[in-house]
């Protein structure tokens, strides 16, 4: 089984990858989906790391994981590839405004904590990712690469 995670910022399309992804066949996990957090006194985000070690443990076909907390970092080592889906700050918040499937980031404080992950932790993600893809690609080439990298195939 090859674990893929697709990580990045606040509406650079994890989800909507993952839904194409599934659309297609493929095993995903959305990690923002009740049960896969939990949540520190000061708002953090965390994997419920039993969880986590229990999927990555598993057998099965190729899963990809999308997700971006605070601990993700503890098990990159337990993925094939780690791929950061990154995108300019007014793209993000043009996706941001108007989507409909989640609600976060639509008060101007989220916002301006989106703009300072994007400063400060997308760096740190970039840095320690196996692959970037450019998220304004159309979601099918976002997709395909995502399936290349799933399957061994993608530099």
């Amino acid at each position: 089984m090859r674990r893929i995670l697709v990580t990045g910022m606040s509406g650079t399309g994890k989800s909507s990858a993952l839904a194409e992804l599934t659309r297609r066949g493929f095993r995903t996990v959305d990690t923002d989906e009740p049960g896969w957090t939990v949540e520190d006194a000061d708002g953090g985000r965390w994997w419920d790391e039993r969880r986590i070690v229990e999927l990555l443990d598993g057998k099965g076909p190729t899963v990809y994981v999308s997700g971006a907390v605070s601990n993700q970092g503890r098990f990159y080592d337990r993925f094939d590839a780690v791929v950061l889906l990154s995108a300019p700050a007014d793209v993000l918040l043009a996706r941001i405004a108007t989507r409909t499937t989640n609600d976060y980031g639509k008060s101007q404080e989220e916002r301006e904590l989106i703009l300072g992950n994007l400063r400060e932790v997308e760096p740190l993600l970039r840095a320690t990712c196996t692959h970037e893809i450019d998220a304004t690609l159309p979601l099918a080439g976002v997709v395909d690469r995502l399936v290349e990298i799933g399957q061994g195939t993608a530099s």
